[in-house]
């Protein structure tokens, strides 16, 4: 039986919050979680953790991106990442502890840990560990991922009563090059869901007609799917996933 709470089943999920970086609203920020929080979405957001071993909520391993500093976000201690606003917003890199505070189990919280070994390789655990200390008295809603498998098995060793879940694809080169090739294959099969205790898929919308989705689906484990970026994607996805994670449109 899943331990998936039926609320990421029921309400959109807003991929990174809702964001819209014309209106100030970046990826992965307060404001986005806010906007999330007032249309009655679920949120998506993703981990990665700075060096002195604090959940950090945002998405890249490096800060070139989204802000004016540059360098992996594990080479700066949580109290410095903190003060680094986010480009094109008024917002600052939160803690994963500061946006549980924020939402209070107002919507579900579906959360991406992201791969800390580079391969999707087995891992130190001080990410998933400072994740689940994060979550420690929280209530509402939540549920952790990750596309690395060994991650997904340390949350199940390290908080078994959690919702955990695996991120999967196609794992084509252009999507994942940094991962070697006989690593990308046997991803692509998703062999580690039972091995990991897995409790949801959430997979790539573009490859849900994959035989092993709906080999999953028949068994009645709940499929999400990532990213929907129109009305019309939403309504393709929909026919095979229990719900959609999205960006760019009202979903």
């Amino acid at each position: 039986m899943t331990r998936l709470p039926s609320a990421f089943l029921t309400r959109p999920i807003a991929h990174r919050g809702y964001h819209n970086t014309a209106d100030g609203r970046i990826e992965n920020s307060p404001s986005a979680f806010a906007a999330a929080i007032s249309a009655g979405y679920g949120i998506e957001l993703d981990l990665q953790l700075s060096q002195d071993g604090v959940a950090m909520v945002f998405h890249d391993d490096t800060l070139d991106r989204l802000t004016g500093e540059t360098g992996p976000v594990r080479s700066r201690d949580a109290a410095d990442l903190q003060t680094i606003p986010l480009r094109g917003g008024s917002d600052t890199i939160p803690t994963l502890a500061l946006v549980l505070a924020q939402v209070g189990g107002a919507v579900p919280l579906l959360i991406e840990l992201k791969d800390q070994h580079g391969a999707m390789g087995d891992t130190d655990g001080r990410l998933e560990r400072a994740a689940i200390d994060a979550l420690t008295g929280y209530e509402g809603p939540v549920a952790l991922m990750s596309f690395n498998p060994h991650m997904v098995a340390k949350i199940a060793d390290l908080a078994p009563g959690l919702p955990r879940g695996l991120i999967s694809s196609a794992w084509r080169k252009s999507d994942e090059p940094h991962v070697p090739v006989a690593r990308r294959a046997e991803l692509a099969a998703i062999p580690d869901f039972d091995r990991v205790g897995a409790d949801f898929l959430s997979h790539d919308r573009s490859d849900l007609d994959s035989p092993r989705v709906e080999q999953l689906k028949s068994r009645g484990v709940p499929i999400l799917c990532w990213t929907v970026r129109s009305a019309e994607q939403e309504h393709e996805a929909r026919l095979v996933a229990d719900n959609i994670t999205f960006e760019g449109y009202a979903a």
